[in-house]
C-alpha cells in the first residue's frame, strides 16, 4: 500500500482538523483511496517547523498543543525556526498549505507552495491570498513538475466549487458567474433585512463570531475580491488584479435603502459577478476581457440568491451547455474549510494509490 507522508503549514484550527480528520478517516482513506497518510511536520507561525520521520502521534500532538505547550519543545523532533527552512530540508509527499492569511496578501503562504512545487511536491492550500495571486502560476508550475495543485477550500470553504468547474463543468465554455461568496457580509444584511441597523447587525456577527475583531476585509469586500481572481482563473483562464474588480462594501449600507428594496420586492445582497465582455476575435474566453464586480445589489425576491440568508453562501454559473446551475453551502467555518482541504487531499491520494 503506497504510503503519503503529510506537511501541514499552518497548524491554527483549520491545519489541526485536517490532522485529526487523517487520523479519525484512516481506514477509509486505506479502503477508498488504496493509501495510508501520516503527518510527517506540522509549522506555525510563531512555534516553527517541527518533523518526525515516523510519523506524529496525532492525538497526543493535538493534546500537547492544547495544553499550550511550545512547538519547539515536542518530544523526539527536528526543528526549525520557519517554515521555509523545514520546508527545504525534510521529506514529505504533500503540502497542506493552511496558514491564516490575509486575502489581500499572499505571503507567506506563497513561499511555502512555490518551495514545494519546485521539489516536485503535490500541493493543497486554503490560502486565498496566495491563490487569488498567483492561481495561474502555481498551476502552471504543478503541471511542470507533474504533481497536483489544488485549492478548493479557497472559495466557499468545504462546498465543491472550483471542482464542479474543473471536472464537473469539464469542457463546457463557462459565460460568467455571480454568487454570495462572503457569509459574514450576508449575515450582516440579513439581519439589517430583520430590521437591524448596520452596526447592530455587525455586533450581531461578532458575538456569534461569524465576524472578525476587524472585519474590514468581509464588510469592505476585499475578502470576496480574492474569491473572484481565483474563480476568473479556474473558469476563464485569466489572471485579474484586484484593481480590475470593481469594489464597493456594504459599511454604508443603510436601514432606509433595506426597507426601500423590500417596498419594491428585493432584498440587498453583496453580489460578486463577473461576464464576458465585449469579444475579441479570439473564441478563447482567456482573450476576451471580463467585467468583475463586487457591490452590494437589490435582488428581486423571484431570484434564487435573494434567498441566501445567514452565513450560507451561493454560486450561480452560467454555461453554453448546461444554462444556469447554482450551487449552494456553508461558506467559512473550520470544520467546512477542513473538509474542502480533505477533499483535495482524498483527490491526490487516489491518484496515488491503488485504485
Amino acid at each position: 500500500m503506497k504510503h503519503i507522508r503529510l506537511s501541514i503549514v499552518g497548524f491554527g484550527t483549520v491545519g489541526r482538523w485536517l490532522a485529526d480528520a487523517v487520523y479519525r478517516r484512516g481506514t477509509w482513506l486505506e479502503r477508498e483511496c488504496g493509501v495510508k497518510v501520516s503527518v510527517v511536520s506540522v509549522a506555525t507561525r510563531r512555534g516553527g517547523f517541527i518533523h518526525c520521520d515516523a510519523g506524529f502521534d496525532i492525538p497526543n500532538l493535538l493534546n500537547y498543543l492544547v495544553a499550550g505547550k511550545a512547538l519547539a519543545d515536542y518530544p523526539g523532533v527536528q526543528w526549525w525556526e520557519n517554515a521555509l527552512e523545514g520546508l527545504a530540508a525534510t521529506e514529505y509527499d504533500v503540502l497542506a498549505e493552511t496558514s491564516n492569511t490575509n486575502p489581500r496578501d499572499p505571503e507567506p503562504a506563497l513561499s511555502h507552495i512555490r518551495v514545494a512545487l519546485e521539489r516536485g511536491t503535490h500541493v493543497i492550500t486554503s490560502s486565498k491570498g496566495a491563490c487569488a495571486a498567483a492561481a495561474l502560476e502555481l498551476t502552471a508550475l504543478a503541471k511542470k513538475r507533474g504533481v497536483h495543485f489544488r485549492m478548493e477550500s479557497t472559495v466557499m470553504s468545504g462546498t465543491p466549487v472550483l471542482s464542479t468547474l474543473q471536472e464537473g463543468l469539464a469542457g463546457t465554455r463557462v459565460i460568467g458567474f455571480r454568487g454570495i461568496l462572503n457569509g459574514t457580509a450576508n449575515h450582516i444584511l440579513s439581519k439589517m433585512a430583520d430590521g437591524l441597523d448596520y452596526s447592530s447587525a455587525l455586533a450581531d456577527a461578532k458575538y456569534y463570531g461569524y465576524a472578525e475583531p476587524d472585519p474590514t476585509d468581509d464588510v469592505e469586500g476585499y475578502d470576496i475580491v480574492a474569491k473572484v481572481r481565483i474563480l476568473t482563473a479556474v473558469a476563464f483562464g485569466q489572471t485579474v488584479s484586484a484593481d480590475q474588480v470593481i469594489l464597493r462594501g456594504i459599511t454604508e449600507i443603510t436601514q432606509n435603502e433595506v426597507q426601500q428594496a423590500a417596498q419594491n420586492k428585493c432584498r440587498i445582497k453583496l453580489l460578486a459577478s463577473v461576464q464576458l465582455g465585449q469579444k475579441s476575435n479570439s473564441p478563447e474566453a482567456r482573450h476576451i476581457p471580463l467585467e468583475c464586480r463586487v457591490e452590494p445589489v437589490a435582488l428581486p425576491l423571484t431570484d434564487p440568491l435573494s434567498r441566501i440568508d445567514g452565513v450560507m453562501n451561493a454560486l450561480t454559473v452560467k454555461s453554453d451547455t448546461v444554462s444556469e446551475i447554482t450551487i449552494i453551502g456553508p461558506g467559512a467555518g473550520p470544520e467546512q474549510a477542513g473538509q474542502g482541504i480533505f477533499t483535495d487531499l482524498a483527490t491526490v491520494a487516489r491518484s496515488l494509490g491503488a485504485f
